[in-house]
């Protein structure tokens, strides 16, 4: 099988080398730890954590192995983000036994695949009767979809074509299946997934039959009449999931994103992970399709969700109740759902829109998923996650109200519906595709992680390397490297959090309201070898008030520096955070972080706490009380995305200020 690449914005992972200490920790992380990790939980091999029989139910369906199928309906995509992640971990680093055990998996994947091409273990174990008949539910899409994205991954990795032939069979099979004509359906996935999964393999192969068929699931998106209505009736009204009630999921047509067409929509609404896969992948197409409808309706709706339901550390998704979107301004701390891979999602979607229209306001938002939500979803021993990440907690609340059943305050081995872990090792395993954007013209800068880049301009490398000690301290310099003299442009961010950079081209200060659009400094010359761009990001800590309209946080402040949110813990200020106030004159002092914060900067103050000594033995409620007792209290504050990391116990972002 010969393919005809469509060229693309990202800069080949083999041509990034992440060269910055805390970066090189996390990669280090899931390839020794994490990724080994993930495998032994797909094959049931790590005790007190939930099984995943995900491996097994492949053997099962290969007929390999005899036995049920276990677990979600969706189950296949564990494996099929691993062995994305693994992809990406290849691609900068040989590891031959761990490449012989993915091509052992492409291998039983393979098995697995019917002879005209379709590829699902549930359906295919479980109700081979079935197939395509319960598109709102049971994710056959969503699946194909990411064991896409790991047949992309993996050719560009090793160079090896086996996953992605059989997944170029699979989506010819989809193709197939869907579509206007008279014999096929009409339909589209309940989890969108499979959009953003065509489009990179459209780019892979060049075949335009995957991006026309982006757009035909696109465009069918609440189409009249409702086709997950049709196939309700078709298949004598059965559900796969009855959670809140009866087809709840068909009838809930927000939840999956088939509300309305995908024109009309205007507001972040239903399943946010669904959400920001969908706009993932109509950015996607609406950048290689040259759609401008399409790019306003993105950009309409990342407003929406980013001025209006998204949370200072950059999550989304307020409600446990369809793990979705609520209203604007409706950000409640303690009954946060926030799901790690909505996040993700959004880095995602980020990304996609900074690859169609390079503003600032895209990588500011990606920024702030990363350090904050994606990095707190795994613990610092890279064994433990969270599915959900609030900003608030009260553990002993916790067993006792069922508003907070989806809240844990510690995180977890694994889960039974395992998105999050492997969607975490991805995420890390490609980070460089965030870090820059190749333009015809020349580089842009999104994120300041410390690494090498070589970048092809008109036929001709431009090396960069970026060192410093973001996001700890506020200088990053970037050293060029050409063989010859190149025009090309520079594009850095300007963050959003940062009141005043500075910046030198060879020494020499330049003005940078003159030549900043869009938030990115842009700095167009015949680079050469020596050139030297040196940044100044002053990071002073700096208290974060809500909007008005945020009744969850009247009255209350965060405290941020740099991209990082920050938090109080119990390990440090004691129970009863509620009773811990931050002064207005306050003056905050950086602590160099020991032990599991070494080479974190922690923050610390002086406030005060109510007393409580007595409060047991005083009534409920009093009248007229006399004015309160205070005391005085040493804040320290730790980085959000480390907080859980010393066992359980209260933490909180959102401090009262007096």
């Amino acid at each position: 099988m010969s393919f005809s690449p469509v060229e693309s914005l990202e800069v080949p992972l083999d041509k990034i080398n992440i060269s910055d200490a805390f970066w090189l920790e996390y990669q280090r992380l899931v390839k020794d730890v994490v990724v080994p990790y993930q495998w032994k939980a797909l094959n049931d091999e790590v005790a007190e954590a939930e099984p995943s029989h995900a491996i097994e139910n492949f053997r099962i369906a290969a007929g390999q192995s005899e036995g049920e199928f276990y677990g979600m309906v969706f189950q296949d995509s564990d494996v099929a983000k691993w062995l994305e992640a693994v992809g990406y971990l290849l691609a900068k680093t040989p590891d031959p036994a761990l490449e012989e055990t993915a091509d052992q998996v492409i291998e039983l994947v393979g098995a697995v695949q019917q002879p005209d091409g379709y590829l699902n273990t549930y359906f295919t174990v479980k109700e081979p009767d079935q197939r395509w008949t319960n598109l709102a539910e049971c994710h056959e899409l969503y699946c194909a979809g990411h064991l896409i994205e790991a047949g992309v991954a993996y050719a560009q990795a090793t160079g090896k074509t086996r996953l992605l032939e059989i997944v170029c069979r699979l989506a010819d099979h989809i193709a197939d299946v869907f579509g206007p004509g008279d014999k096929q359906l009409h339909g589209y996935p309940g989890h969108p997934e499979i959009e953003l999964a065509l489009m990179r393999l459209y780019e892979a192969t060049g075949e335009t039959r995957y991006l026309e068929l982006t757009r035909y699931f696109v465009g069918q998106r609440g189409a009249e009449p409702h086709f997950y209505d049709i196939e309700y009736e078709k298949r004598g009204k059965t559900s796969h999931w009855n959670t809140y009630g009866p087809a709840w999921m068909v009838k809930d047509k927000a939840y999956s994103q088939a509300h309305m067409p995908v024109a009309l929509q205007t507001t972040a609404i239903g399943h946010a992970v669904r959400f920001v896969y969908l706009y993932a992948g109509v950015a996607h197409l609406a950048r290689l399709s040259q759609d401008q409808e399409k790019r306003e309706v993105c950009q309409r709706l990342w407003e929406n969700m980013t001025q209006r339901q998204m949370y200072i550390t950059g999550s989304i998704g307020s409600q446990s109740s369809g793990e979705a979107f609520s209203s604007d301004y409706d950000l409640p701390n303690d009954t946060a759902y926030t799901e790690t891979c909505a996040s993700i999602g959004l880095m995602m979607f980020a990304n996609r829109m900074l690859q169609m229209d390079s503003d600032s306001r895209y990588a500011d938002v990606m920024e702030r998923a990363l350090y904050n939500t994606v990095l707190a979803g795994m613990a610092l021993d890279g064994k433990h996650f969270f599915y959900v990440n609030p900003l608030e907690v009260h553990p002993k609340s916790i067993p006792f109200n069922h508003i907070y059943d989806h809240v844990k305050p510690v995180r977890q081995r694994w889960f039974g519906c395992a998105c999050c872990p492997p969607n975490i090792a991805r995420l890390l395993a490609s980070l460089g595709h965030y870090i820059y954007t190749q333009r015809p013209d020349g580089v842009d800068i999104n994120l300041y992680i410390g690494s090498d880049v070589q970048a092809m301009i008109g036929g001709k490398p431009l090396r960069l390397k970026q060192s410093g000690g973001y996001p700890w301290t506020e200088q990053v310099l970037i050293k060029v490297d050409t063989d010859a003299p190149l025009e090309a442009t520079l594009a850095l961010r300007l963050p959003d959090w940062c009141a005043s950079p500075q910046v030198t081209l060879n020494g020499k200060p330049l003005e940078l309201s003159a030549l900043t659009r869009n938030g990115y400094l842009r700095l167009t010359q015949d680079w050469q070898k020596g050139d030297r761009i040196e940044m100044t990001f002053p990071m002073p800590v700096t208290r974060v008030k809500g909007n008005a309209l945020l009744r969850h946080v009247a009255g209350k402040v965060a405290i941020q520096r740099g991209p990082l949110v920050y938090c109080l813990e119990q390990a440090d200020n004691g129970s009863e955070l509620h009773n811990v106030r931050l002064p207005r004159n306050a003056q905050f002092r950086l602590i160099s972080g020991s032990g599991l914060f070494a080479g974190k900067t922690l923050l610390q103050t002086q406030g005060e706490r109510r007393l409580s000594v007595q409060a047991g033995q005083q009534p409920l409620y009093s009248f007229n009380p006399p004015p309160e007792e205070t005391t005085p209290q040493t804040m320290t504050f730790v980085p959000y995305f480390t907080w859980a990391n010393r066992g359980e116990g209260e933490m909180r972002v959102w401090v009262d200020q007096i």
